[in-house]
């Protein structure tokens, strides 16, 4: 049996050295690095629809793109 996911829940992990909080709800996920306030989200609709990683390949371009100036 599954748990009904009704409020937010946060966790904190390390990733090269720095803490960040991932937060999961009903909406999607959030990855911020801890002491900000501004970082990745990801909508779960998004994620089933397959426009995560269209996103994700758009973002990836553009950065590629501006590397190259």
């Amino acid at each position: 049996m599954t748990t009904k996911l009704d409020k937010p829940l946060r966790r904190e992990l390390e990733i090269d050295d720095r803490a960040y909080t991932l937060t999961i709800d009903a909406d999607g996920l959030r990855l911020v690095e801890k002491g900000r306030r501004i970082g990745q989200a990801l909508k779960w609709r998004d994620l089933v629809s397959g426009d995560a990683a269209l996103a994700a390949g758009l973002a990836a371009s553009l950065q590629a793109a501006g590397e190259g100036r």
